[in-house]
């Protein structure tokens, strides 16, 4: 019975995702603006990381982009179920691929390939469009509900070749050990303990040191990655850098720093599709006063 208002969302996710699409961004963009109104945390989160990170913005024009945000994400939610729910070719006829030979290149070393990315709106939607070019092992967090937890998992394993829980650490090592691409997003904050200071759009940012240890677990090479819904709401591009040269440097902050500045400027392309609504700036270093 607990699980009644969880399988009534998912019921009605399942509903939206065979509606036509531009009915799907009409109603997305809808419920983006009722959440601009109604999640105060959420939008002073938001609020936040807007004013700091595009400062040369006029107030006015920052609020703009902060209902934008509302708006990508909810659109996102939507994108999601259509990834979980139907066919993957589905999403996949309208993709854009920029970059492949770059991904290409890092396999054929045959050390497995480490795939940056960053939280953005089309996370799982991005899964999807990945695996149409290359196999992928992909780290989630697992929910602390048990069916959602399964639901989200199984959807994932539609497409990717293994799920690993981010805890599981030996999984990260036998993805690259054997070769394979393994995608992760280090734009999160997690606190001090695993993190060293660097910039991200101007600001010292909590940034994990996993990305290094990650590539130093089979010399792997690190290629930087973006997804995005094209601005005409046309189809979707899958971005692929070329694999970082002299990477890892040996230094943590020398690492942390080129890895933000590489998924700054990937943000900055759509930057009303990345996840502001997280407090990506909320640990702070020893003496300066929290932003939210």
């Amino acid at each position: 019975m607990k699980n009644i208002g969880v399988l009534l969302s998912f019921a009605l996710m399942w509903l939206l995702v065979w509606l036509p699409r531009p009915v799907q961004y009409w109603l997305g963009a809808l419920f983006g603006k009722l959440l601009y109104r109604v999640a105060k945390r959420r939008r002073h989160i938001t609020e936040v990381n807007i004013k700091l990170c595009y400062a040369e913005l006029s107030p006015e024009q920052q609020q703009i982009m902060v209902k934008k945000v509302f708006e990508e994400n909810a659109i996102g939610l939507i994108e999601t179920a259509v990834s979980w729910f139907r066919d993957p070719a589905y999403s996949r006829k309208r993709l854009t691929v920029e970059g492949l030979e770059h991904l290409n290149q890092a396999k054929s070393l045959g050390r497995g390939v480490l795939l940056v990315g960053a939280h953005y709106t089309t996370l799982d939607m991005g899964g999807v469009l990945i695996t149409d070019v290359s196999e992928l092992d992909v780290m989630y967090m697992p929910n602390k509900n048990p069916f959602v937890d399964r639901l989200i998992k199984r959807s994932r394993e539609r497409y990717c070749d293994r799920v690993i829980d981010r805890k599981n650490i030996r999984g990260v090592y036998k993805s690259l050990k054997d070769g394979h691409v393994f995608w992760y997003s280090p734009d999160q904050d997690y606190g001090k303990k695993s993190s060293v200071f660097a910039p991200f759009f101007g600001i010292n940012a909590a940034s994990v040191k996993f990305t290094t240890k990650f590539a130093n677990i089979n010399n792997s090479p690190v290629v930087i990655l973006s997804h995005h819904r094209k601005p005409d709401n046309s189809g979707y591009i899958v971005r692929f850098s070329k694999a970082l040269e002299g990477y890892p440097t040996g230094d943590d902050v020398a690492d942390a720093t080129l890895i933000n500045q590489k998924l700054e400027a990937e943000i900055r392309k759509c930057p009303e599709q990345y996840m502001w609504v997280h407090r990506r700036f909320k640990t702070r270093p020893d003496g300066e006063q929290g932003f939210y």
